[in-house]
């Protein structure tokens, strides 16, 4: 089964959006600069949809 090259930034770009808002929730609102929020809100689900494109690629046939 090949590797997708994709997959590993699809993995990395979530789990900093998952580490993202782990932060806010354990900083609170005030303590914590706006790019936290930007990244919580833009790289998990950004990092999802990579991931789920990269499965989808690579389970289709080559044909």
């Amino acid at each position: 089964m090949p590797t997708s090259k994709l997959m590993p930034l699809a993995v990395a770009l979530f789990a900093l959006g998952v580490v993202a808002i782990v932060a806010m929730f354990v900083a609170g609102e005030p303590g914590l600069p706006g790019w936290v929020f930007a990244a919580g809100w833009l790289l998990a689900p950004a990092g999802l949809a990579l991931g789920v494109f990269s499965a989808v690629r690579s389970s289709r046939s080559r044909g």
